[in-house]
Formats: structure tokens, C-alpha cells, sequence
């Protein structure tokens, strides 16, 4: 045997047990099949939870600060919530007996509304800004700016009550009604219960959006022509900045270790990190059309699959086989397919945008010369190489199915076990 054939057949092994190890690592976020990444952190409370073990050491919880509380309990972040809302509709009553004595002060500092009655500051944490003053009202338009930090701040508060809601109030009772009682598989339900939630409302809004927009079911040209697309819709918007903090609350929730770190840990912060680096540069740099075809193609999937991890837990046996049927074929179009589309466009129909705006001109909007070809190509090229890693992971478990009828995903299962060491949940 040659010493080329054996360092070949070395490095075929080598990656055959790589993915034997990931197959059988229940902590691992690939693992079990393959959940999307959905929101971390605990979703028992504190007073019921138990100590669980994370590689042969006693997990200890970080005491939560008082100014960080709305993080895990859905009354503080309402109660952090309601006060622009309170503030706003406040200056709304004063409003009139001010009249336009402070229209001074505020036009510099706020720009321009579509009327009067929406220079509110402090509209700027749950209404859209920078509106453009050229649009009409019956196509109004807004551009990016500063204020929209205020709104992606107020945001995440939003999804942290949002997400503690959904799987404390509502997703654990469920589970608990299905027969579930160990505390580590209430939390993975409730992950996946609002991942359900959270992936579905955003692919049907993504959808929504997109119906509205000439890229309508992926005419990919229309991602190019008339570049630069700085003037969104509203709803294009609005749907923009909820990403960013869906997943900026994902980060910060990691960050501040709210839950048991898994073993993929740092994988997991380095991939929110880049998530909301691409969504961030793909918003400022105008590409927002593509932006949504890319959101589509990845949330719509998700929601499929943490379905299918759903109907896992609970042992429905035939509804669990054909929603992972459907999830298949549902994730081969969407992940694989559109995905392609989308890289086929970025690099043979780049060209499209008009020649002028070819260049490097962030005061007019353009961010666009020719090497930003190739930085838009790669980092979708590499979402695509991960897709087609998983989508390997998904065909073995397609195989294990057939072969031996099994399609439960007993790898969480035995982490959970593993977690609540045989100790069942409180009764409510």
C-alpha cells in the first residue's frame, strides 16, 4: 500500500469517527437531530431547579443581578417594557398644551415623522425611525440610523419575556400533560416548544415580505438591480431589527451563562457572534432584499424541525415519522436548493448593479465595489458547506430509521437523563 492510499484511507477514518462522536454526543447542539439554534437558558425557576452535573463538576448558577432580573422573569422585563409605553402615551396628553414649543429641540435630534403626532422621543424603542420625508404616506419608507439601537435594545427585553412566557407557561404545562416530569426534558421542550413559536411567526412574516418585494419567490436578479436598496418598507424593517435582537438576546443570555453551558460552549457563542455580524453588515450595507431571502431559507426549516422534535418528546410514533419526513424534504429545498439559488446569483448576476454604484461611497449608501463580490459569496458558501454537514447528519438518522425503525432521538434524552440523575419535576 502506497503512503499516499493509507494517509487518504487515514483521513477517511478520521472523519468517520469525528461524526460517530458528534452523533453520540447528546450535549452537542448538532446532536439530537440536529436542533436549529434555538433560544438558551433555563426555563425552570430557580427554587425548583437541581443542581446538574457538567463534566464531572456541580453547575452553580451566577447570581443574577437586580438589573439584570428581566433576563429570566417575564414580570421585570414587562415592567421594563411598559415604561416607554407609559412615557410615550403621556407626552401624546401633554402634547397639545405644549403645542409646537418644543418642535425646535426635537426635529434636529429626532429628524422627521409621517405627521406631527409621531414625534414622540420616546416612540423611538418600539416605533420605526428615520422616516423618510420624501415618501407619501400611502408608501411611507424608512432608512437605517442610530435610533435604531434604542429599538433593538428595547427589543431584546421583549423576546426575553416573550421566551420565558412561551416555555414557562406555556410549553412546561404541556410537556407535563404528555407525561413529561424530568427537569432537563421540560427544559429541551420548552426550547423546542419556542422554536416552534419563534421560527414559524418569523417565516411566515419573512414570507409576508417578501410578497411585497420584487424578489418575490427568489427572482434573484431583483436582489441587484436598483442597488442600493436603502429605503425599506416598513414591515422589511420592523422584521430586520426583530432579528437582530432575537439574536442578540440569544448571545446575551450565553454570555452571561443564564443556563448549564453545554460542551459546544464556545461553538455556540462564536456562531451567534458571526449571526449577528452578518445580519448587522447585511443591514448596513443595504443588502436587505437578500437578507430576507436568506432568513427565509433558514427559519422556515427550523420550524420544522424542532416540530419534529416535538412530536420526539412526547412519543406520538406515526405523526413524529412524517413530520420527519416532511422535515427532509422541506430542509433539502430550503437549505440546500434556495440556498444554491442564492450563491448562483451573488456570482454570476452581481454584475446587475448599476455601474455607479460600484464603489465604496458609504455617504451615499454604496458599499459595494467589486471585491465585496466575494464578501458576500463566502460567508454564505460557508452556512452552505455546514448545511450539507448536517444535512449528512440527517441522512444518517434517515438511514438508522429505516434500517431499524428507530427515529426517537435517544441522545438528548440520555442527557437529560444524565442531568436529573432519575429525579422527576415538582407537581404544580
Amino acid at each position: 500500500m502506497s503512503p499516499s492510499s493509507a494517509k487518504g484511507r487515514k483521513r477517511g477514518n478520521s472523519f468517520i469517527i469525528i461524526t460517530d462522536r458528534i452523533e453520540h454526543d447528546p450535549a452537542h447542539h448538532l446532536a439530537g437531530p440536529f436542533m436549529p439554534q434555538t433560544p438558551l437558558g433555563s426555563l425552570t425557576p430557580v427554587e425548583e431547579r437541581s443542581a446538574s452535573p457538567f463534566r464531572g463538576r456541580t453547575f452553580s448558577r451566577p447570581s443574577v443581578s437586580p438589573w439584570l432580573r428581566w433576563a429570566i422573569e417575564p414580570v421585570e422585563a414587562f415592567k421594563l417594557l411598559i415604561v416607554p409605553v407609559v412615557l410615550y402615551v403621556n407626552w401624546e396628553v401633554l402634547a397639545p398644551w405644549l403645542g409646537k414649543s418644543l418642535e425646535p429641540i426635537l426635529y434636529p435630534i429626532l429628524g422627521p415623522y409621517p405627521n406631527a403626532q409621531s414625534a414622540n422621543p420616546f416612540g423611538v424603542f418600539f416605533l420605526l425611525s428615520h422616516y423618510i420625508p420624501t415618501s407619501t404616506l400611502d408608501d411611507p419608507r424608512y432608512q437605517k440610523g442610530w435610533f435604531d439601537l434604542a429599538f433593538i435594545a428595547y427589543h431584546i427585553v421583549f423576546w426575553s419575556m416573550v421566551r420565558q412566557f412561551v416555555t414557562i407557561n406555556i410549553c412546561r404545562p404541556i410537556a407535563k400533560y404528555y407525561g413529561i416530569r424530568k427537569e432537563g426534558k421540560l427544559d429541551r421542550f420548552g426550547e423546542q416548544g419556542y422554536a416552534v413559536f419563534y421560527f414559524f411567526i418569523m417565516g411566515c412574516w419573512g414570507l409576508r415580505i417578501m410578497a411585497q418585494l420584487p424578489t418575490w419567490w427568489y427572482r434573484t436578479e431583483y436582489f441587484w438591480i436598483d442597488y442600493p436598496h436603502w429605503d425599506m418598507v416598513p414591515e422589511l424593517k420592523r422584521y430586520y431589527l426583530m432579528q437582530m435582537a432575537y439574536w442578540s438576546q440569544q448571545l446575551l443570555v450565553m454570555l452571561l451563562k443564564f443556563e448549564k453551558p453545554r460542551k459546544d460552549y464556545n461553538e455556540l457563542v462564536a456562531h451567534h457572534i458571526v449571526t449577528i455580524w452578518l445580519v448587522g453588515w447585511s443591514y448596513l450595507v443595504n443588502l436587505t432584499l437578500i437578507g430576507n431571502a436568506v432568513y427565509m431559507s433558514m427559519d422556515i426549516p427550523d420550524t420544522s424541525l424542532a416540530f419534529s422534535k416535538l412530536l420526539n418528546y412526547i412519543q406520538w410514533e406515526r405523526a413524529k415519522v412524517v413530520s420527519f419526513a416532511l422535515f427532509i424534504g422541506i430542509w433539502t429545498y430550503f437549505r440546500h436548493i434556495l440556498n444554491l439559488v442564492i450563491l448562483y446569483s451573488v456570482w454570476t448576476e452581481f454584475d446587475l448593479i448599476p455601474e455607479h454604484t460600484r464603489v465604496w461611497d458609504p455617504p451615499r449608501g454604496v458599499w459595494l465595489p467589486y471585491w465585496m463580490k466575494y464578501q458576500i459569496f463566502v460567508p454564505i458558501a460557508l452556512l452552505q458547506l455546514l448545511n450539507l454537514f448536517w444535512y449528512y447528519l440527517i441522512m444518517r438518522i434517515l438511514y438508522r430509521a429505516i434500517m431499524t425503525s428507530v427515529t426517537d432521538d435517544e441522545r438528548s434524552d440520555d442527557e437529560d437523563d444524565d442531568e436529573d440523575d432519575g429525579k422527576d419535576t415538582k407537581e404544580d
